[in-house]
């Protein structure tokens, strides 16, 4: 359980002032005089500014122990208030460079020798080892406890960095293979456009066929150039020159994971059709995605791929019941594979699922609308 910051001082602040309320009521049975209203009044002044310790640490640590003076100095026990000081102190230290934790701590040296000074009871060799023994360790625990703290920001702010290099890099690659898949309906069209120019007056029926394959080409084309348009491409060398591969194409991806040594079960349900090709390629992709995870860490398992047609989408899973190190990859979010399958569902307006599964192994299931009109935009993905 989490607890903001400002609500755990509040309860740390309630703690050190009852510790300090009840260290008061035994004040006369070591010698010292009991709290009376004034001594209250100290003992909040000292604890009390405790809950902005995190906001104003310095100005706290220094207000606390100008307060502890005050308390010591009235005659009270000066043990009573003993612990606000210190934590003040570690509070500079943990948020402030060591030289102001230094002068901090230097400060409450001198008031908990004073205090000794001003008591017939101290023992001033213990009291000086005391003063100087507490001081050190709440700086050096408190510096660790600072450079720790920017270790982590700054390991933080490398991994954020790295992540967003990781997914401009993988848009850069699905930018490239869009712009192969724009470029092919470019080329239908300009195929059809010529044959109806050439049989135009010749044979109509033909030329008006034509005609409707580049209305239907040109719309798809729009959709997909739209798409490439939401993804910032990465400069560098255009994809592969081939056809883009697609569900047709998992009985060949199969057969070269078989030949790896993982056993894959691979169904289709429905009836089979042709997709956007976009589509057809991110489902592929994943396909291949996952099935490269399966041989490369779950090596031993069986792998199952299922490919459903439904009327408006089409659903892929491929799950396999060994045990490897995805899941760890997918619980702190690393691997480049899988923010490619997020990223490419996102594109798509597709829902992805990526986790272990409750009976053994791992489990990836994709759905995509198969209609570009229907497809959903922003984040489709989740894990």
């Amino acid at each position: 359980m989490r607890i903001r910051p400002l609500a755990a001082d509040v309860l740390i602040t309630a703690a050190l002032t009852s510790v300090a309320v009840t260290l008061g009521q035994e004040a006369p049975s070591q010698g010292w005089p009991p709290l009376d209203l004034a001594g209250h009044l100290l003992v909040g002044l000292v604890n009390l500014p405790v809950v902005v310790r995190g906001r104003a640490p310095l100005a706290v640590c220094l207000f606390v122990l100008a307060m502890w003076t005050v308390y010591v100095t009235a005659g009270y026990w000066p043990v009573v208030n003993s612990f606000a000081p210190m934590l003040a102190v570690y509070t500079v230290a943990s948020l402030r460079p060591l030289r102001t934790a230094a002068w901090c701590a230097a400060l409450m040296s001198a008031v908990w020798v004073y205090a000794g000074l001003v008591s017939d009871r101290a023992v001033m060799p213990s009291v000086v080892g005391q003063a100087l023994g507490f001081s050190l360790v709440l700086v050096r625990f408190g510096h660790v406890a600072r450079r720790s703290a920017e270790l982590a920001r700054r390991l933080r702010a490398e991994q954020e960095e790295r992540a967003r290099r990781q997914v401009a890099g993988e848009r850069g690659r699905i930018a490239r293979e869009l712009h192969d898949v724009v470029a092919h309906h470019m080329s239908v069209i300009s195929v059809q456009a010529g044959l109806a120019r050439f049989v135009f007056d010749s044979d109509p029926g033909t030329a008006r066929t034509a005609l409707g394959t580049i209305a239907g080409t040109s719309a798809e084309a729009l959709e997909e150039l739209r798409r490439v348009l939401q993804v910032l491409r990465a400069d560098g060398d255009g994809g592969p020159a081939a056809p883009m591969p697609g569900l047709a194409r998992l009985e060949e991806t199969a057969d070269r994971v078989r030949a790896g040594g993982v056993p894959v079960d691979l169904r289709v349900g429905g009836t089979p059709r042709p997709l956007p090709p976009g589509v057809d390629l991110c489902a592929y992709r994943v396909v291949q995605e996952a099935l490269t995870n399966v041989l490369k860490h779950a090596p031993g398992s069986t792998a199952r791929v299922e490919v459903r047609y439904r009327p408006h989408h089409v659903e892929v899973s491929v799950t396999d019941d060994g045990q490897g190190v995805i899941q760890d990859r997918v619980a702190t979010g690393g691997g480049h594979g899988l923010i490619g399958m997020r990223e490419r569902a996102k594109l798509y307006g597709g829902t992805i699922s990526i986790g272990p599964r409750s009976e053994g192994g791992f489990a990836v299931r994709l759905t995509l609308p198969t209609f570009a009109r229907t497809a959903r935009q922003g984040d489709g993905s989740s894990q």
